[in-house]
């Protein structure tokens, strides 16, 4: 047991800390069909460099390309209805301005004969007025106050007709709303029958071929960008105890023999391996036996390495972590 400490102690103060379990990585982009369809083109091969942007993948259209022309023309129907009520507003508008100015000529209608009534009584009491001009004046006067009261009516129906003239331009614009996402939306589809590549990188094998049916979430095939790798090491927990971020560290891969790589530490893992299985080890049912974990380490390449490009996720290296380097503050 005093062994045993002694030998974790010195080998985590060693200045170079060394391990074999370590592979290169890298970002592997699985891309799926997010429609469904026949397919009618594949337009790489296994293996194959493509640019972002590239079509690797074709789905028929046929069908999508009907529901985007279905969705512009109920778009143009819904555009159509709106600018028909709109003509109809205008026409609205121009009825309420007419009944706006025969109220107001009725007014004055209404508010003349009530001065000439007023004027007829003054003089009917004196020699110049009779009884028979006051009482056509005074019927002149209820005959327009009655006239007055139907066109203020029929000017309130005609703003109520305004106001629903106004609700219904409303419901057509909301519906045009509608309209113009289900046209996005058919768009957004029509899109998807071309699947594309995300980055720069490598194709893996094709996973479908011209005329099968692929189904929406079915993976067709993997895009791995080369020009980003990194290296995972996992180093036994005894030797990290003066591993910081930052520090560098020298990669030697086993298919380049010769060629030394230099990186630095880009993190620590915040737990060890097995803590991220999917059944981790629960050493609380009595059946203790003490196993030195395993903390992986992950790496950065520095710019200009020798292997940019050649080096493929899955491969094999032994990392040196230079602990006795200073990390940038």
């Amino acid at each position: 047991m005093l062994f045993a400490t002694h030998w974790n102690r010195w080998v985590g103060g060693s200045t170079r800390q060394a391990t074999d379990d370590a592979y290169v990585r890298s970002d592997i982009t699985p891309l799926s069909a997010k429609v469904e369809g026949y397919v009618v083109r594949v337009n790489v091969d296994d293996y194959q460099h493509v640019k972002a942007g590239d079509v690797l993948v074709e789905i028929d259209d046929a069908d999508y390309r009907a529901r985007v022309a279905q969705a512009q023309a109920d778009l143009l129907s819904a555009q159509a209805a709106i600018d028909n009520l709109k003509a109809r507003k205008a026409a609205q508008h121009a009825v309420v301005a007419e009944s706006e100015a025969a109220v107001a000529a009725t007014q004055a209608d209404v508010d003349r004969t009530k001065l000439e009534a007023d004027r007829q009584r003054t003089l009917l009491a004196t020699t110049y007025g009779t009884r028979q001009r006051v009482e056509q004046a005074e019927a002149d006067a209820k005959r327009l106050v009655a006239t007055l009261a139907s066109k203020q009516a029929g000017l309130a129906e005609q703003r109520r007709q305004q106001a629903v003239l106004d609700t219904q331009e409303e419901q057509l614009r909301a519906e045009l709303k509608a309209k113009q996402a289900a046209l996005d939306l058919a768009t957004i589809n029509l899109g998807y029958t071309r699947i594309v590549a995300p980055v720069d990188g490598v194709v893996s094998e094709r996973g479908v071929r011209v005329g099968q049916f692929a189904h929406a979430g079915a993976q067709v095939i993997s895009v791995v960008p080369l020009d980003n790798v990194w290296v995972i090491a996992n180093y036994k927990e005894t030797q990290l105890g003066n591993v910081v971020v930052g520090q560098g560290a020298e990669i030697r891969v086993d298919t380049f023999p010769g060629v030394v790589v230099a990186a630095k530490v880009d993190a620590i893992a915040p737990a060890s391996g097995s803590q991220f299985s999917l059944l981790p080890p629960d050493n609380a049912t009595g059946n203790f036996t003490k196993v030195v974990q395993r903390i992986p380490v992950k790496l950065r390449l520095n710019d200009g390495n020798p292997l940019a490009g050649r080096l493929r996720p899955g491969m094999s290296v032994e990392v040196t972590i230079l602990a006795d380097t200073t990390p940038p503050p």
